[in-house]
């Protein structure tokens, strides 16, 4: 099963952007740390849906619903898969 069933391969380009987002954010001493996964998902949402919305034509009820799904799947799977990354990097370094 290749890993681009489920993530579209024009918003691969979401997931190291999310890392160095989160990574940026660790270093702000007056973020939390418990917030970041919050965050970096909801980037990855309004990201993922610029992506949709410029893309797709949305010129009905259905289409809109559609594109605001799809946004919303995608996003939160590139913040996951980047939130993934940066445990895999952390654990390697261990």
């Amino acid at each position: 099963m290749d890993f681009t069933e489920y993530l579209k391969p024009e918003l691969l380009i979401l997931v190291p952007v999310l890392y160095l987002i989160g990574m940026g954010l660790k270093k702000a001493a007056w973020f939390k740390d418990s917030l970041i996964p919050v965050l970096l998902g909801a980037c990855g949402v309004v990201l993922a849906a610029v992506w949709v919305f410029a893309t797709a034509d949305v010129s009905g009820g259905k289409a809109i619903a559609t594109a605001a799904f799809t946004a919303i799947t995608q996003g939160v799977l590139c913040a996951g898969a980047s939130v993934y990354v940066n445990q895999l990097v952390k654990q390697a370094q261990k």
